[in-house]
């Protein structure tokens, strides 16, 4: 019989997919667009989609983002993806590994994921509230390459059994102080600001995810977790920043990390986007977990190696031969975004 945490895991999963379907996300994304360029003077032969960093050294610069673990059915999930990661040659996140550190029983689900995909690139996941000895425990137990520390104050405020405090800055430190592998701090869904990315940076945080919104809402999700009173919190399900809103965000920080970004990716068109936005790499959790629940792990491990063709093809059409070309990709931005930068300026 699953515990409480563990039935939290099952309900995040079938919620997310429930909205997935019933709300399809729009990625904010389309609020860019790309210049069209017809002389672009490249050949889709020379591109390179390797990511030139030495602690990311992936073949793509997309990857299969954080979505769960935790239960029978979620590391029933984790293990297909990770099978969809290793036939596509693409990296990995799980979901976060706290409740492996209250439930040893757990522990195993996790350490199926690294089975499945013995050589591949493996991140961690554990929130910012959680011990150094928390953190080195997900590293251990996936034997992972990087680890991923989770940032969601707006997702704590609005789940029935949430945290209530967030001093997490000097834990964030000690745990990136601590551990051996690369560090990202990753919000989940609702957007980083230029100040808080800037802090990170500060904190000596190399790696930051701005995780906005426009992918699976978890206000939403927590919201109508609650059976006794949902919808207490409706007014937050648009909270925070839109992953487009985010990427601007961190062109404004005075100084910043490496930038990730991940919420509401529905296309390789969006990942190049976001690429030539200020990402270096680009995560994708609820369009691929919604591939993988409805056309099965065969069905996902086409769709990845189709983006992987295509992204190829519009980093071509584009001009650029790798990601350091994206920069001189030019783009527009629609009134509503062009606003939001101007009043942030």
């Amino acid at each position: 019989m699953e515990s409480v945490h563990g039935q939290r895991k099952n309900e995040h999963l079938a919620l997310a997919e429930l909205n997935y379907k019933k709300n399809p996300p729009v990625s904010s994304l389309d609020a860019v667009r790309i210049i069209h360029r017809p002389l672009p003077e490249t050949s889709q032969a020379d591109v390179n989609l390797k990511v030139d960093n030495a602690d990311f050294p992936w073949d793509y610069p997309f990857y299969i983002e954080a979505m769960t673990g935790g239960s029978a059915k979620t590391s029933e999930i984790n293990t297909s993806l990770a099978a969809a990661a290793k036939a596509t040659g693409v990296a990995m996140a799980v979901g976060s590994q706290s409740i492996a550190m209250k439930e040893p029983a757990q522990v195993a689900g996790f350490e199926a994921v690294r089975a499945a995909n013995p050589n591949g690139f493996m991140m961690a996941n554990i929130g910012a509230g959680h011990t150094v000895e928390h953190a080195q425990r997900a590293i251990e137990m996936l034997q992972a390459n990087a680890l991923e520390i989770h940032i969601n104050a707006a997702q704590e405020t609005v789940m029935p059994e949430g945290d209530t405090t967030f001093y997490w800055k000097d834990n964030i430190a000690k745990i990136k102080a601590a551990v051996d592998v690369p560090v990202i701090v990753k919000e989940v869904g609702f957007g980083m600001d230029a100040q808080s990315i800037a802090e990170l940076a500060d904190l000596g945080i190399e790696y930051v995810n701005i995780g906005g919104r426009s992918g699976t809402n978890f206000a939403e999700i927590e919201d109508r977790r609650n059976r006794e009173n949902p919808y207490q919190y409706d007014f937050l399900y648009d909270w925070g920043q839109t992953t487009a809103e985010s990427l601007l965000e961190a062109q404004l920080a005075p100084h910043h990390p490496t930038i990730m970004a991940t919420g509401g990716i529905q296309s390789p068109l969006d990942i190049l986007k976001a690429q030539v936005l200020g990402a270096e790499t680009v995560g994708v959790a609820g369009h691929f977990l919604h591939t993988l629940l409805k056309d099965g792990e065969a069905g996902l491990i086409a769709e990845i190696t189709l983006w992987q063709r295509q992204l190829r093809e519009l980093y071509a059409l584009v001009g650029a031969k790798n990601g350091s070309d994206l920069v001189h990709v030019p783009y527009v931005l629609s009134a509503d975004l062009q606003n939001y930068l101007t009043q942030r300026r």
